[in-house]
C-alpha cells in the first residue's frame, strides 16, 4: 500500500466505507495471467475492475478504461515497453515523480492529476498495481451513488 495514499472515505449518508477494488490475482473468480509483458498485466488489472470497460476513443494505439463512463487509466499499445496514465492525487503524485524517473505528468492530460508510469519495469509492479487501484478509486469515489451500485452489483 502506497504511504501517503488516503484512506477510503465513507459514502455520504451510508454509514459505510466504500468498497475497495480487489486486484485481478485476488478475485476467485477472475483468471489472470501472471506471465507476460508488464504492459498486459496492467491491462488484465484494469479490464478486472468491477464495470470496467475498454474503449478506443484516440485510435487502436491506446486502450482507455472507464468506470461508470469516467476515464482511469489509458494505456498505450504501440512499441514496447509502453506506458500507462492513472489519475492520482496531487499530493502524491508529486512525491512519486520525485521518486521514480519512470513517472512523469500525465501526457496529454491534466498534469496535476494524472502520471504516466513507463512500463520499463523501474517502478515496482506492487506499487503500480496500487497505482492502478488508487486511480480507479479516484474515479469510483466522485461517482453519485447510484452509479457507484452499479459498478459492484
Amino acid at each position: 500500500m502506497l504511504a501517503s495514499q488516503p484512506k477510503p472515505r465513507s459514502r455520504a449518508g451510508s454509514g459505510k466505507a466504500p468498497q475497495t477494488a480487489r486486484r485481478a490475482s485476488e478475485r476467485a473468480d477472475e483468471h489472470v495471467t501472471v506471465n507476460g509483458s508488464q504492459r498486459d498485466r496492467v491491462i488484465a488489472e484494469c479490464r478486472a475492475k468491477p464495470g470496467s470497460a475498454e474503449d478506443y476513443p484516440f485510435g487502436d494505439e491506446v486502450a482507455v478504461f472507464k468506470a461508470a463512463g469516467r476515464m482511469f487509466a489509458l494505456v498505450l499499445l504501440g512499441p514496447a515497453p509502453g506506458s500507462v496514465s492513472l489519475k492520482c492525487d496531487p499530493d502524491l503524485a508529486a512525491g512519486l515523480r520525485r521518486r521514480y524517473a519512470a513517472i512523469t505528468p500525465g501526457c496529454h492530460l491534466n498534469k496535476q492529476h494524472w502520471n504516466t508510469v513507463a512500463l520499463d519495469g523501474s517502478v515496482p509492479e506492487d506499487e503500480l498495481l496500487d497505482l492502478i487501484d488508487h486511480s480507479y478509486e479516484l474515479v469510483a469515489a466522485r461517482l453519485t451513488r447510484a452509479e457507484r451500485d452499479k459498478l459492484n452489483p
